[in-house]
């Protein structure tokens, strides 16, 4: 099998276009041409007049050896890589201690179904509850602004990516593909099929819901355990730092020496007992600012010149770097999306962004933060997130104390003046947005960062500076503030049978490269216990 990348064809092509363009690159005739599968499908939108579709296709041809011949100097003619997932080491049949997984977000969801696909049976702790449950008590904070601690956007089944755009790439380096691994595992579970071959796949909070329940169901089905509502508090930890188990909110003490510890990156009383309980942990960078909304028909008239309903709602990605020496980035855009309540927290308000597989809201989101790193919160190790409730509970204040959003106009944040009512732009943001006066909701130099990087954007987006453009804050929960350290075994250095995971442990960011590191830290799991049980 021939894989051959960069054939560029019009968005109104036909499939005949394909099969013509890809026997003129082979240079071969129609009856040598086997069979041909699309493997990925792009868009080059850098000419907005002729915008292409760019394709990568595998194809099977009666002479392999002689177009690889002619074709060696070729880079885009390759021979396929195997992608076909190996599994992990399978179960001894030797009696073995079930490993438990803590946390059912997109990593732990991994982590527990390759365990369970090779036969370890995995017992799944999740502090909220199962994703219908937890998505009517989201529902709750977003329409009667009513939180619960223990059930929102950041803690229940499906982790903090139920409730986002459902985006399915990364920039992670996958040399094994496993990320292939996952689309599969997605597509089996209810997603489109076309998840599979799109460059930039994405899914949307409703599929999100029915896919998480599925795997679910096909972790149980081959002996795996989930129990919801079971918070840990405690590690059961020996004299030689061997983990023993894990101690349940409820007093209840579950045994294990392996445990895959996927938080989320909002698990603060996780870091902290962690912190309390020795555990290699230390702070890392991540990212602050607020939530910018545009109408989308700006954003795709910037990107393609024109609305384009075959290419769906346009997206973007920007950087600046400014003269103070921060940096400024969009975070996880969202086209056609809305601005989402996500603090888990009384008396803080954190916001997010999501979307629909659909994406056909009337405005664009984006966060638009600041890098900062451990030298602005050097106190101690924990002290990223103290620095991350300090500007949320400033959030809730400026919101009203109701729940509400800070909110103001672009054209008065450049003008540094409060916003006293609203322009073309309605916020998504629910259970509402106050309009104030954002400067005092981040740190002095993150709102002077954006204040500059907000017209340099505009430089390359036409429209972003419009004055009646939202921002709305704050946006905190980019990343985890904290990394739990692990060696190349992917296991605690301290402390032995804890392996750390995903986006809370600071190995990942997004729904992808965690489910990826989940893969990984499973598979480590399993050869620690196949060896354990060869040796015994």
């Amino acid at each position: 099998m021939l894989r051959v990348s960069e054939i560029k064809l019009p968005l109104d092509h036909g499939p005949e276009r394909l099969t013509s363009a890809l026997l003129k690159k082979l240079r071969v005739t129609a009856k040598d041409l086997v069979s041909v599968s699309v493997f990925k499908r792009g868009v080059d939108a850098r000419k907005k007049q002729a915008i292409l579709y760019t394709y990568i296709v595998d194809a099977e041809v009666a002479d392999e050896a002689d177009v690889l011949r002619r074709m060696k100097n070729d880079p885009h003619v390759t021979r396929t890589p195997t992608i076909e997932y190996p599994g992990a080491a399978r179960a001894p049949r030797a009696t073995f201690q079930r490993p438990v997984v803590i946390g059912a977000g997109p990593c732990g969801l991994f982590a527990a179904l390759i365990l369970a696909q090779a036969g370890y049976r995995p017992i799944v702790l999740e502090r909220g509850k199962v994703v219908r449950e937890r998505t009517k008590d989201t529902w709750g904070l977003w329409r009667r602004s009513v939180l619960n601690p223990e059930s929102n956007v950041q803690f229940g089944e499906g982790g903090a990516g139920t409730f986002s755009d459902g985006k399915l790439y990364s920039q992670i380096k996958d040399p094994r593909h496993l990320g292939r691994k996952v689309l599969t595992e997605f597509v089996k579970a209810g997603a489109p099929e076309d998840i599979l071959t799109e460059a930039h796949p994405h899914i949307g909070t409703f599929r999100l819901v029915t896919m998480v329940e599925s795997l679910r169901q096909t972790i149980e089905g081959l002996g795996g355990e989930y129990r919801f509502g079971q918070r840990v508090a405690d590690f059961d930890i020996d004299d030689t730092r061997q983990v023993r188990g894990v101690v349940l909110a409820s007093g209840e003490h579950i045994a294990a020496n392996h445990v895959v510890l996927a938080p989320g990156h909002s698990a603060r009383d996780v870091f902290q007992m962690l912190y309390d309980r020795g555990v290699d942990i230390e702070a890392k960078p991540f990212s602050i600012g607020f939530r910018i909304e545009h109408p989308q028909s700006i954003i795709d008239h910037a990107r393609y010149g024109r609305t384009i309903p075959e290419l769906g709602a346009a997206e973007y990605r920007l950087v600046h770097h400014a003269a103070n020496g921060r940096s400024v980035y969009s975070f996880c855009m969202c086209p056609g999306g809305t601005v989402v309540a996500a603090t888990s927290e009384e008396g803080r308000v954190a916001t997010n962004g999501m979307s629909q597989y659909s994406r056909n809201e009337r405005n664009a989101n984006a966060g638009l933060v600041v890098a900062i790193t451990p030298d602005d919160y050097p106190e101690h190790v924990l002290a990223g997130i103290d620095l991350q409730r300090k500007w949320e509970s400033r959030a809730f204040e400026a919101g009203g104390r109701t729940y509400k959003a800070p909110g103001q106009r672009v054209g008065d944040f450049l003008k540094r003046r409060p916003s006293t009512e609203l322009g073309a732009v309605t916020p998504s943001y629910r259970p509402g947005v106050h309009l104030t006066d954002l400067s005092d909701c981040l740190p002095d130099y993150a709102v002077e960062a954006i204040r500059e990087a907000i017209p340099a954007f505009a430089r390359q987006i036409p429209g972003f500076a419009m004055d009646d453009a939202i921002l709305t804050g704050v946006e905190t929960r980019t990343s985890s503030p904290v990394r739990i350290k692990r060696g190349a075994d992917f296991e605690s250095p301290n402390t032995k049978g804890l392996y750390p995971a995903g986006e809370g442990a600071g190995f990942a960011g997004g729904i992808l490269s965690a489910t990826v590191d989940g893969i990984k830290v499973a598979e480590a799991v399993a050869r620690s216990i196949a060896d354990q049980a060869t040796r015994s």
